[in-house]
């Protein structure tokens, strides 16, 4: 089981205190208010190449409203000491494309992400993130792996992903990206990431 520092406060799904950092990480399900946020978010010089979401409002209005009544995905916005900095994506990876390049199992969840004011960019804040949005996924008894899968070109995130416990396995085609598929097995993360 993971660590005993995350916990639900009201109004967030999980929230934790990394002393690294200093600050409270929370994370809260995202929600139809946040549509202005998040569109300024996606059409930020750092994210536009690796989420090809610069869509007008209208559009990006009616692609967020699938993606919250979406089933196998749940929309999280993070916060930084209650201030919101960024968007994630928690979905069931066997409902997802990525199982197309694995043995997914129906317990695996998977994980995309994104800072969106580039002033919170190279502070050292991914890593914890990262590291909490794992435990909150892995608070799901049956879940034994999580994945990702980074455009090939994103180094850093790369990096990011490796210190939170996940080993690049291999190279895969999805449709709108060369990827890098990354896994992180529960107890390899219990045992070295939030020991």
């Amino acid at each position: 089981m993971t660590g005993a520092g995350g916990v639900v406060a009201a109004p967030y799904d999980f929230q934790t205190y990394d002393r690294k950092v200093e600050k409270a990480i929370s994370f809260r399900q995202a929600e139809m208010a946040d549509l202005g946020m998040l569109h300024a978010w996606l059409n930020e010089d750092h994210v536009l190449p690796y989420w090809q979401l610069a869509d007008p409002l209208p559009e990006f209005h009616d692609a967020l409203a699938e993606k919250l009544a979406d089933d196998h995905l749940t929309s999280y916005v993070g916060h930084l000491d209650h201030v919101p900095m960024s968007y994630w994506e928690c979905y069931w990876a066997a409902d997802d494309p990525v199982a197309d390049h694995y043995d997914a199992d129906a317990a695996d969840r998977g994980v995309h992400l994104l800072v969106g004011p580039p002033e919170y960019l190279g502070q050292g804040y991914a890593e914890p993130l990262l590291r909490a949005v794992v435990e909150m996924q892995f608070r799901h008894g049956e879940t034994e792996r999580v994945v990702a899968e980074p455009d090939v070109r994103n180094e850093i995130v790369h990096h990011v992903f490796e210190q939170c416990g996940f080993e690049p396995r291999r190279e895969i085609e999805m449709d709108e990206k060369t990827a890098l598929l990354m896994v992180c097995e529960r107890d390899r993360f219990e045992r070295e990431v939030v020991a």
